[in-house]
């Protein structure tokens, strides 16, 4: 699965990954592979990304908006 973070003022991460957890407006919630199609608003919190090879990192954001489809997250944040 391919994700990509993006703030107004750069690309905070770009690249294969295996899960994305992230703070919803309803609760926190996870994509992996091959998940259904989703969009969804982002509160105040902490996104956590496991990446290919295993490795956790962390993003806080404020507020922003995050899309899957066909494989592909985009997630733009305030930051």
């Amino acid at each position: 699965m391919y994700l990509e973070i993006v703030t107004p003022e750069k690309k905070l991460f770009a690249g294969d990954i295996k899960l994305i957890r992230l703070p919803g407006s309803k609760g926190s919630f996870e994509i992996l592979d091959q998940h259904a199609p989703i969009i969804s608003t982002l509160e105040k919190g902490q996104i956590k990304v496991i990446d290919e090879n295993g490795s956790e990192l962390f993003f806080e954001v404020k507020r922003g908006v995050a899309e899957c489809v066909d494989n592909n997250v985009i997630v733009l944040v305030d930051s």
